[in-house]
């Protein structure tokens, strides 16, 4: 299915957004994201299924100083 994330368009075979993060590289880190404009908390992403043209979002924290 054909997606966007942070604005880039992607081909992916994630069927949920916990697996669009962990393909992603984002496994283990603390992150924010959203679906569509909508906040999706860590607990719901193996629930929320992705759809073609879905929007995503994923915010990492940075560290540095």
């Amino acid at each position: 299915m054909r997606i966007t994330v942070n604005g880039e368009q992607r081909e992916t075979q994630a069927a949920t957004l916990e697996q669009l993060c962990a393909a992603l590289g984002y496994g283990e880190q603390r992150i924010a994201t959203a679906v569509n404009g909508e906040f999706v908390p860590a607990d719901e992403r193996p629930k929320t299924r992705l759809h073609d043209n879905d929007r995503i979002e994923i915010v990492a924290p940075r560290q540095g100083g």
